[in-house]
């Protein structure tokens, strides 16, 4: 099951999403459905704390 970053919710039930490597790391990857991105809702990555919009 692939979840969002942000929110948790099951992306895969989702009809739009991204998946992109951390910009600032680049070894975690951040998953981020439409909603999260469209309200530009916070995601911070697991494996250096960089946090984005």
């Amino acid at each position: 099951m692939m979840k969002c970053t942000t929110c948790n919710t099951d992306v895969l039930a989702k009809k739009n999403f991204v998946r992109f490597n951390c910009p600032d790391c680049g070894q975690v990857e951040i998953v981020r459905c439409l909603e999260c991105k469209q309200r530009n809702a916070k995601y911070s990555c697991s494996g250096c704390a960089f946090q984005g919009p």
